[in-house]
């Protein structure tokens, strides 16, 4: 059976940023369905769904917003219901605010932009086929912390000890750095960012965007890790 995967679109400008687009193309072989969550569009049921995937958001977790708890009281009944779960970066960050409360997300000390080597620290599915390190791109200015169980860490990174993480033994994964987005498109929006953050941004952060975001090597990970994503199918 097909997969049918519910994307919840956490874009507060969707037709400016539409984080959870570049995850479509790696998809290929389920039926996807998006609903944009700041703008308050309705909610199928789940139980028309096989999957679902918190996407990326400009919003912070920290700054919280009205469409906050409505996603979060989604996420937990998606949980119940055992449902295949992947939380990308903002959506990463929602799993933990949603599972375990907003104490565990923080602002980060060094915000990570550009390509970043990521360390996997335990074995687990979803990252079978993916290197140890592996390079991938990253954009993130808060991150998740000292996680209570059953959260386990899955990998990490020198500035983010939690890059990876899953719900104890459920299907429930989220990934802080952004594998998904086309390298292309990396290069492209880096340099437009640095020479923004030359005018808004100072001392170590601006050190750290500078040297993070140099154009460097990558690691293709995101196709293993959506076909594994997609594997998955519910537990009771």
């Amino acid at each position: 059976m097909r997969p049918r995967l519910l994307v919840l679109d956490n874009s507060g400008l969707p037709w400016l940023f539409r984080e959870d687009r570049a995850w479509f193309h790696h998809f290929r072989g389920a039926d996807l369905v998006r609903v944009n969550i700041p703008g308050g569009k309705p909610i199928p049921p789940l139980e028309g769904f096989s999957h679902l995937l918190i996407s990326g958001s400009e919003a912070s977790i920290l700054q919280p917003r009205a469409w906050f708890d409505r996603e979060a009281n989604l996420t937990r009944e998606a949980v119940e219901r055992g449902m295949p779960i992947l939380g990308s970066c903002f959506g990463h960050q929602m799993l933990v605010y949603a599972l375990s409360g907003s104490e565990y997300v923080k602002r980060s000390p060094m915000p990570e932009i550009g390509w970043i080597t990521i360390h996997k620290v335990a074995d687990d599915e979803l990252l079978a086929d993916v290197p140890n390190p592996w390079r991938t791109m990253a954009y993130h200015f808060d991150e998740v912390a000292s996680l209570p169980e059953p959260w386990r860490i899955l990998a990490r990174s020198d500035a983010c000890p939690a890059q990876v993480v899953r719900y104890g033994d459920k299907p429930v994964w989220g990934i802080q750095p952004h594998p998904e987005v086309p390298r292309w498109k990396a290069r492209a929006f880096l340099p437009l960012y640095r020479a923004y953050s030359r005018l808004f941004v100072r001392g170590e952060i601006w050190r750290a965007i500078c040297t993070s975001s140099a154009p460097s090597p990558e690691d293709d990970v995101v196709e293993s890790i959506a076909r594994r994503f997609l594997d998955q199918r519910a537990i009771s």
